[in-house]
């Protein structure tokens, strides 16, 4: 029971995932070549011994990571010690498996199954042993070093979160004054789209559902627009199924302020705002197009949100997530990438 308190949380990961399978391949024929060229052991044929082995390596691991991919959802259930316990048992029969397999199909052909099926067997089964030790315990070195530059990247996401300073918030509020003499209804309506915009920055934080996150979009432009009137049209080119997928919240509203401020606001004719999102099957795209005027400020002013979000991004997504703009034509183009969680 102690050594299960000082265990950290433990996950088994998506192994199946590209990048999971080629290191464990290469991790796999690093110990072939460790296993094939250990001195002490007599062979006339050194590279049809490493082959031999390699193959036999390959097979235990691959069939491994097949394993607990299939098993996975399962054995994360566990507490960390039986996952241990859980994903340490499938490799050694696993090993067990293949060197039974191996033995009956070419023992009596090769000079490299020596020993008799239960010394082969046992011997192959101490070598996987050992292993899955020194794996133990650089899984758990590696989940403590994750829950250390996790519980940093929420501290830093905080700090983060208090920089972005919610301007429309201030201009809605002059809004509504001017809405309470001239349309009741009108006023009430931009005060609960107001409400709604201090909820999410009250939470802005967290992580929530895209179609929230766009419903806050909605209702900032809403009240915007009871500002800009006819100055401002909105065009929305997005899907009646919203993706069920998680976005920091106000990730999206400061991409539509800063479209607002520094395109809108800045032209005397009639702007023109589109937001279009498109789908694929591991992101989701999200690109904000406005009037581009090149004024003094706008550059500054956008550059300061967009590092924000960048950074906001960076902290929850790694590299998955990316943020970039561009100018086309008098047009500045913002373009969102959000990874879907598997």
């Amino acid at each position: 029971m102690l050594f299960q308190w000082q265990l950290p949380p433990l996950q088994i990961p998506y192994l199946c995932h590209s990048r999971y399978i080629v290191r464990a391949m290469v991790l796999a024929q690093a110990v072939a070549v460790v296993l094939a060229f250990a001195p002490g052991l007599q062979s006339d044929n050194v590279w049809g011994r490493l082959g031999v082995i390699s193959v036999f390596v390959h097979w235990v691991v691959l069939l491994t990571v097949l394993c607990l991919c299939v098993l996975r959802r399962k054995i994360n259930r566990l507490s960390p010690l039986y996952i241990l316990v859980a994903a340490n048992s499938v490799f050694l029969f696993i090993t067990f498996c293949i060197s039974m397999t191996s033995y009956a199909w070419l023992g009596s052909f090769l000079s490299e199954f020596s020993h008799s099926v239960s010394g082969f067997t046992l011997s192959n089964l101490m070598v996987a042993f050992i292993i899955a030790l020194v794996a133990v315990q650089f899984f758990i070195m590696h989940t403590e070093r994750s829950e250390q530059v996790t519980a940093q990247g929420r501290a830093e996401l905080s700090a983060l979160q208090a920089r972005i300073q919610p301007h429309f918030l201030f201009n809605s509020l002059n809004t509504v004054a001017e809405l309470t003499q001239v349309d009741a209804k009108a006023a009430e309506k931009a005060l609960l789209d107001l409400s709604a915009l201090f909820r999410a920055a009250l939470y802005a934080g967290e992580m929530v559902a895209l179609k929230d996150e766009l419903l806050v979009a909605r209702q900032y432009l809403s009240l915007e627009q009871w500002r800009l009137g006819e100055r401002m049209q909105v065009n929305w080119d997005i899907n009646d199924t919203i993706p069920d997928i998680l976005i920091p919240s106000l990730t999206i509203q400061p991409l539509l302020e800063n479209a607002v401020r520094y395109g809108i606001e800045s032209s005397s004719a009639t702007s023109v705002l589109s937001i279009a999102c498109t789908e694929s099957r591991q992101a989701l795209s999200l690109v904000i197009t406005n009037p581009f005027s090149d004024v003094k400020g706008m550059r500054r002013g956008n550059g300061v949100a967009l590092n924000n979000i960048r950074q906001r991004l960076q902290l929850q997504y790694g590299d998955r997530a990316s943020l970039t703009l561009g100018v086309v034509d008098d047009v500045f183009r913002v373009k969102l990438v959000i990874p879907k969680a598997r």
